[in-house]
């Protein structure tokens, strides 16, 4: 079967970090999912395999364009493991690979679409970006902000986001969905363009 290509969320598994901000993207996926299930002449569904991951082959349109999407379920620092075998089973290229992740250097609730660069410290990016060989690929930085304080970066990428931003959360969300329903629609330029003129 050919792909599109392949959107990866990025987060830690199991329920004590489900609604922490490092596993922002895991949250964006499954918004994703979720949406894809509802749409006319969309079907989302389960795949299995012997990868570390939750998998889904999602097609669009009557199956005019067909996409994995993936949550590694192998901790945040080890997800290019899973990234980098898809792309290489499925002959998908890097630049044909979106990753959702969480962004210390946005504000929460700020969403941007960007293409290769720098890294930025993020232990998921820099996993994906070694076993894929290359950092051209295309990312959706989902913002968290910076701790206030002295409080530790790593503990507060772990804590759960507060009761108060949760309504941020969700309309980052929401921003976020959309941009990645444009991406798959029209390409990384176009999303882009539509996102940053918001």
């Amino acid at each position: 079967m050919t792909y599109e290509g392949l959107i990866v969320g990025l987060g830690n598994p199991g329920t004590k970090y489900a609604r922490t901000r490092h596993n922002f993207g895991f949250m964006l996926a499954d918004h994703l999912l979720e949406h894809w299930a509802g749409q006319p002449g969309t079907a989302c569904t389960a795949r299995s395999g012997r990868l570390n991951a939750q998998l889904w082959d999602v097609s669009e349109d009557y199956g005019a364009r067909r996409w994995i999407v993936a949550k590694p379920l192998t901790f945040m620092n080890l997800s290019g493991q899973v990234v980098g075998e898809l792309s290489r089973k499925n002959e998908i290229p890097a630049d044909r690979i979106l990753v959702a992740h969480d962004e210390l250097d946005l504000a929460l609730g700020t969403v941007r679409l960007k293409f290769s660069g720098g890294l930025a410290g993020h232990n998921g990016l820099k996993s994906v970006a070694a076993h894929l060989g290359t950092r051209d690929f295309a990312r959706i930085r989902l913002g968290i902000g910076r701790p206030e304080g002295s409080e530790a970066m790593a503990d507060y990428v772990l804590r759960s986001f507060m009761p108060a931003e949760w309504e941020q959360v969700a309309q980052a969300l929401g921003i976020a969905r959309d941009a990645v329903l444009h991406y798959c629609s029209e390409g990384l330029t176009a999303a882009t363009s539509r996102l940053h003129s918001r």
